[in-house]
C-alpha cells in the first residue's frame, strides 16, 4: 500500500509536536548539537540502525559535533510522509542518551 503525502497543515500541525524539527523544501529536517566527535559518530550509529529496522532512510551528515538528518519518502513522489514522522519521533526518542540537544 503506498504512503500518501501529508498536506501543509498536517505537515505543520506534526512539526509542533518535534521541537527543532522544520520543514526545509521538501524535508523535515533538523540538526542536533552534540559534546564532541565521539558523541555525534554515536548518535549516527545509533539513528542508522533505526532507518535500517524502518526501511526509510534520511540523508544523514556528521560534522565535528553535530548530527544532520533531512528526510523525505521518495515512493511519495519525494513528499512528507507519516514515515518522515515515524522516524523522526524515533531520532528525538534516542537523542538525549546521546547528549544532542
Amino acid at each position: 500500500m503506498p504512503t500518501e503525502p501529508l498536506s501543509q497543515k498536517e505537515i505543520e500541525d506534526r512539526l509542533r509536536e518535534l521541537p527543532g524539527w522544520s520543514l526545509t523544501g521538501d524535508r523535515i529536517a533538523r540538526t542536533y548539537r552534540l559534546g564532541d566527535h565521539f558523541a555525534a559518530t554515536a548518535l549516527v550509529v545509533h539513528v542508522a540502525g533505526i532507518q535500517q529496522e524502518l526501511d526509510h532512510h534520511s540523508d544523514l551528515t556528521l560534522g565535528y559535533n553535530t548530527v544532520s538528518l533531512a528526510v523525505n519518502t521518495h515512493s511519495a513522489g519525494d513528499a512528507v510522509t507519516e514515515k518522515d514522522f515515524e522516524l523522526a519521533e524515533r531520532v528525538e526518542a534516542i537523542a538525549p542518551a546521546h547528549g544532542a540537544s
